[in-house]
């Protein structure tokens, strides 16, 4: 006889491990029993040395389809000896921790008996597995039980609970398992009428509704929805004008890979993520002439797209099963956060039938609670090496956490104040928080109050350290320097932290790296607003090596929502004739006095070094746009006008000086070289593929200058300018083809979503 006693880290609760082990131990013939702790699953395995041994071997190489193991130890046990394998009760330990799973779109199992018709759960709108299923939305505590969830008050039904309880049935402990007689119910609300509509009848009902031109408020997995057709322009701009959603492009959900490629370009690594467990929201290349409404993404030339990923998706977009198809429905829908502009997505039902009333026609309602909102995330697959690249990281990722190259304290980061996230961190582990938004209203505050609150609960982090921003402020810098908590605190400068957490999201030991930190707004160590920055880093430091020139920033917040301002105040600023210019001609003369004299009496006109405000002027001066109805909207055009061109074009000139503080890159000639061009008719999208290779020759000359000053060969791209994939692209190669070794985002946003990782690694080197 043998036995071991064996104990597994990771994602290994929730996702059908332990009745896998179960499963393990019957097919090798071998006894003793497996638990869930706070801290991880214990197992004790005993009989034939070879079975024994040949299970230890299976553990790791047959997981469950969402199992993660992160450490596995075996050792030598001698206890006892058992006449069976058994699955026991959980054990709760106190202090200790484990990472949780996902929320995971429906697998390919359910999704068949949801619609079989000779299936118990055929059409319920809540069918789940070990392998799928909500978790992270639902999730009060570990361990990972059905008390400790939202489904706790669904007692089982004698059939859900003989599958519940069978260790061989792939529903065996799945926490949100139900059905029909035992399980939650959707209902349908129409403002205009004093009925309502249940369960199929409601699904039925809401397809009609949609197929009629109507706006539907549907509850999902982590918050509410708006859908409505997407191939309707009158219910689109509806949409829009309702939600204060001017010129942002909409996601859009498709019935199925065929209608998306109606639409899109799809490669191999794009189909794998429509139709993966995570389904997020995939930036797609747009196909010319395509029929749907320009309304949907005006002005770009890439549709994010996804598949559905709960039941009553399916259920609201099916296109063939018999009892739904008598009320047809579009094969694509709009399918956009449930809220006004710049609040967070709504979670409880009577919140949202108060707060989304002006917004829907009608709500399609069900009473599973959801316990944490999570948005859904957003990547796209970068062409030139297939990897992921997150713009949003929040359902289906989080809160998978980032295994860091060393240990870390007790830590909280609170991250920025745009695209917020936070980042906890113990040991080795760094969890970053879903999605919560921009700090810009007190609900956005409440949920990041309430992030905090739970992740620090379910992964028992009592912070020793916290992180924050700079920018005296920020929500979160205040949030942190009000707190109450006994730690250390410590804040980061902005920039570095954007270069710390894309050398942390690479795995890299602490070293030396050039950082090109490229964005649109961060606080200076000198009180500036910078963007256009050259670092030499590590996570205990950096050196400020090379920017853009300081220029003046006309009006401040007003000038990003008004990049004719830029434009303009830089043109003053470096004493370029501009009158001439279209887009000088389109602006009320009076506002153009009032920020001439801004710049030249230095009022209201804080300095900045942005890169993202460089695109922004560029944009304005190449006549794209002159106001902007979201963050970005300039430089996003300019871009997509750009890849159109696909021209090979000289760079614009452009001076770098070297000064005492470093080296500082003029502007000056580069800015008339666009004036000249516009004047001589060349188009925007010429004139901007123009200046996206200005800007990597910029970072080319900068890398060789900090390598020959350095001898650092190591470069890592980090800010929200990195978010331009055409820019992305041109630097990674020419850096490559330079001999450079090129890190970029793998794991987290390069935007400031990712933010609070680089200063939950550069806290733990500076406290």
């Amino acid at each position: 006889m043998s036995a071991k006693r064996i104990f597994v880290t990771g994602i290994v609760q929730g996702v059908g491990f332990r009745p896998f082990v179960y499963g393990l131990a019957v097919r090798h013939g071998l006894n003793g029993w497996v638990c869930n702790t706070s801290a991880g699953v214990e197992i004790v395995i005993q009989g034939d040395p070879a079975g024994v041994a040949a299970f230890v071997e299976s553990l790791p190489a047959e997981l469950p389809p969402l199992a993660r193991i992160d450490s596995l130890t075996v050792r030598d046990e001698s206890d006892g000896v058992f006449e069976r394998f058994e699955i026991r009760a959980s054990e709760s330990i106190a202090g200790a921790f484990q990472p949780i799973s996902a929320d995971t779109a429906i697998c390919p199992d359910c999704e068949r008996e949801l619609f079989d018709p000779h299936d118990r759960r055929y059409l319920y709108p809540f069918i789940n597995c070990t392998n799928c299923g909500p978790r992270f939305t639902i999730i009060k505590d570990i361990p990972y039980d059905r008390p400790a969830t939202t489904m706790a008050e669904f007692a089982l039904c004698e059939a859900c609970r003989s599958e519940y309880e069978n260790p061989l049935d792939r529903r065996f402990h799945a926490q949100p398992v139900a059905c029909a007689d035992c399980g939650p119910g959707v209902w349908l609300m129409q403002k205009d009428s004093l009925s309502m509509d249940v369960n199929r009848g409601a699904i039925l009902s809401a397809r009609r509704l949609l197929r009629l031109g109507g706006i539907l408020a549907m509850k999902g997995l982590g918050g509410f929805h708006l859908a409505c057709d997407a191939f309707n322009t009158a219910a689109v701009e509806e949409l829009r004008h309702r939600k204060g959603r001017i010129g942002k492009p909409f996601a859009l959900m498709a019935a199925d890979l065929i209608t998306i490629e109606r639409f899109c370009f799809v490669n191999e690594t794009e189909q794998a993520l429509l139709m993966g467990r995570e389904k997020p929201i995939v930036l797609l290349s747009q196909r010319s002439g395509n029929s749907l409404t320009e309304s949907v993404a005006p002005g770009v030339d890439t549709l994010g797209m996804m598949l559905p990923y709960t039941p009553l998706h399916h259920l609201l977009l099916d296109q063939s099963d018999p009892v739904l198809s008598p009320e047809p429905v579009p094969s694509l829908l709009v399918m956009t956060s449930g809220n006004f502009s710049e609040e967070p997505i709504a979670t409880d039902n009577q919140d949202a039938l108060e707060r989304l009333a002006p917004l829907a026609d009608a709500f399609l309602l069900h009473n599973r609670p959801i316990h944490i909102r999570c948005d859904d995330s957003v990547v796209r697959v970068d062409h030139l090496d297939a990897s992921i690249i997150h713009l949003r990281r929040s359902r289906g990722y989080s809160p998978y956490p980032v295994k860091l190259p060393f240990e870390t304290k007790p830590t909280l980061a609170v991250g920025g104040e745009l695209k917020n996230t936070f980042c906890l961190t113990r040991d080795r582990y760094a969890f970053l928080s879903h999605h919560i938004g921009d700090m810009e209203n007190a609900e956005v505050y409440q949920s990041f109050e309430q992030g905090v609150e739970h992740l620090s609960r379910l992964f028992r982090i009592q912070p020793e350290v916290i992180a924050y921003d700079l920018h005296p402020n920020y929500f979160t810098t205040a949030y942190a320097e009000r707190s109450t908590l006994t730690a250390r605190k410590v804040g980061i400068q902005h920039h570095h932290a954007h270069i710390a957490a894309c050398m942390a999201d690479n795995g890299l030991e602490n070293r030396k790296v050039i950082g090109l930190s490229f964005d649109g707004t961060g606080y200076g160590t000198d009180g500036a607003i910078w963007g256009g920055e050259v670092l030499l880093a590590d996570y205990s430091g950096f050196e400020r090596m090379a920017h853009l020139e300081y220029l003046p920033l006309p009006g401040g917040d007003a000038a990003i929502r008004k990049p004719w301002r830029i434009a303009a105040g830089y043109a003053f600023a470096l004493d370029l004739d501009i009158n001439d210019l279209p887009f000088y001609r389109e602006v009320d003369p009076q506002e153009l006095t009032i920020v001439r004299q801004q710049v030249e009496k230095g009022l209201y006109a804080p300095l900045t070094s942005s890169m993202g405000r460089l695109f922004d002027a560029v944009a304005a001066l190449a006549g794209v746009r002159n106001e902007v109805t979201y963050e970005a909207q300039a430089a996003i055009e300019l871009e997509a006008l750009s890849r159109a061109e696909r021209s090979t074009s000289t760079p614009y000139p452009f001076v770098i000086e070297d000064t005492e503080n470093g080296l500082i890159i003029r502007l000056k000639v580069l800015l008339a070289a666009v004036a000249q061009d516009v004047r001589g008719g060349i188009s925007a999208g010429r004139i901007g593929m123009r200046f996206h290779n200005t800007v990597t020759e910029m970072a080319l000359q900068v890398c060789r200058d900090a390598m020959a000053k350095t001898g650092i060969r190591e470069v890592a791209l980090s800010g929200g300018v990195w978010q331009n994939q055409l820019l992305l692209n041109m630097v990674r190669d020419g850096l490559k083809k330079d001999g450079f070794t090129v890190y970029f985002h793998q794991q987290t946003p390069t935007n400031d979503g990712g933010l609070s990782l680089g200063q939950a690694v550069i806290a733990n080197y500076q406290s």
